[in-house]
C-alpha cells in the first residue's frame, strides 16, 4: 500500500488549496481516510477524517467550516480542499489510511505555507 500526497504549496491569508492522496495498493472506499499536519515545533494533529462505513467527516475544531475532506472512488484519491487559509495552517500535512488489520499507512507529507 502506497499513499502518494501532493498539492501543497505557498498561498497568501486568505487563499485556498487542495491536496490530494492518491492510494494503491488498497481500495480507499473500504476504509477511513484522514488527513493530519504538524507544524514546526508542534505535534502533528488529526485535522479530518471520513469514515469507510458511513462516510461520515469529522473536523478539527479550527478548521471546522473552512475545510472539506472528501474521496473519489472511481481515481481512488482523496481530497483535503481547503479555504480561507490562515498562517496558522502552516505545516506539513499527512494523509492516512489504515487497512482491516488495522496498519497506519501514511502519505510522504506535503508543506503548505501561508504568508500573511
Amino acid at each position: 500500500v502506497q499513499l502518494q500526497a501532493s498539492g501543497g504549496g505557498l498561498v497568501q491569508s486568505g487563499g485556498s488549496l487542495r491536496l490530494s492522496c492518491q492510494a494503491s495498493g488498497l481500495r480507499l472506499e473500504n476504509y477511513a481516510i484522514a488527513w493530519f499536519r504538524q507544524a514546526p515545533g508542534k505535534e502533528r494533529e488529526g485535522v479530518s477524517c471520513l469514515s469507510g462505513s458511513d462516510d461520515s467527516t469529522h473536523y478539527l475544531e479550527d478548521v471546522k467550516g473552512r475545510f472539506t475532506i472528501s474521496r473519489d472512488s472511481d481515481t481512488n484519491t482523496f481530497y483535503l480542499q481547503m479555504n480561507s487559509l490562515k498562517p496558522e495552517d502552516t505545516a506539513v500535512y499527512y494523509c492516512n489510511t489504515n487497512d482491516s488489520r488495522g496498519r497506519a499507512y501514511w502519505g510522504q507529507g506535503t508543506l503548505v505555507t501561508v504568508s500573511s
